[in-house]
């Protein structure tokens, strides 16, 4: 140690320091110990090359230490940093002042194009459920009762017989149930559209029908065990396709009305204040 000190000191005094020399010892030796763990769970082969990798590490980082550290000498540079710059101010883009940040998207669809889209996948897929409930039952009721079974508890005893025929009281409480869904996935489907105009069918026929099913599917042995454990899946995937390709088309087919992009916000909120905008002339 006294030698590396006066070794140090002398260096010091020519501008030049010592520092401890480069060595890649370190990281073989902890690229041996992973392939040693490694090899626990996969061969013993990479454990055997783990541990040579381990040892030969291990022995090249003790004699970089011991008997005495190496060292490599380093000269001292006393140079001043310079800090320049090519650019002696700072470039501003002339029109930046002009442009406002648009909101997106620039443009939407009206509610009522969401209700339009609703309905009309609504009488699409009850369709096509009435349609299964015939091919598999021989009665248009087994959906609708499969629909509202969650409501009566006794439908879990229920025979598919029983479940089949026609019950008033499911019907009644089928119609708005499937009404009021049918009304909030149309409106999502006039909000979403606009945000991907160029492939509206492909989003709201095939994406947004498959999210959907994969939602229901995880729980519907919860909000309704009797549908859950009669349910013919393929039917499903094809009602819920069917109502998103018809909403899909029904929604982007409605005229598009454009955002508020520079109104002021008072304006925006209804508030009458006078000065907002500039006044227009009379003909106008």
């Amino acid at each position: 140690m006294e030698a590396n000190s006066t070794a140090t000191k002398a260096a010091n005094n020519l501008g030049s320091v010592q520092l401890p020399a480069p060595t890649a010892s370190p990281i073989v030796f902890a690229l041996g110990i992973m392939l040693l763990c490694a090899g626990l769970v996969t061969s013993g082969s990479v454990s055997f090359l783990g541990a040579i990798l381990g040892i030969v590490g291990a022995v090249g980082w003790f004699r970089d230490l011991l008997p005495h550290e190496a060292l490599e000498t380093v000269p001292i540079l006393r140079e001043d940093p310079v800090i320049a710059t090519l650019r002696p101010e700072v470039g501003r883009l002339d029109a930046a002042h002009e442009v406002k940040r648009a909101w997106l998207p620039l443009e939407i669809y009206p509610v009522s194009a969401g209700i339009k889209g609703g309905l009309a996948g609504s009488v699409v897929m009850a369709g096509l459920a009435m349609l299964f409930g015939l091919v598999s039952q021989k009665s248009i009721w087994y959906p609708v009762n499969l629909l509202v079974a969650g409501f009566f508890p006794e439908a879990v005893r229920a025979t598919t017989a029983q479940i089949a025929l026609f019950h008033p009281i499911a019907l009644i409480i089928a119609i708005p149930l499937h009404l009021i869904t049918s009304l909030l996935v149309g409106l999502l489907y006039g909000v979403l559209l606009p945000m991907f105009p160029r492939r509206p069918i492909l989003l709201g026929g095939l994406f947004a029908p498959v999210v959907w099913t994969g939602l229901i599917f995880g729980a519907l042995d919860i909000i309704n065990p009797v549908m859950n454990h009669r349910i013919n899946w393929l039917w499903f995937v094809l009602s819920q396709l069917g109502f998103g390709i018809v909403a899909g088309i029904v929604v982007s087919r409605q005229e598009r009305i454009r955002t508020w992009q520079r109104l002021p916000f008072a304006l925006r909120a209804g508030m009458e204040s006078p000065g907002v905008v500039a006044d227009k002339p009379e003909e106008h």
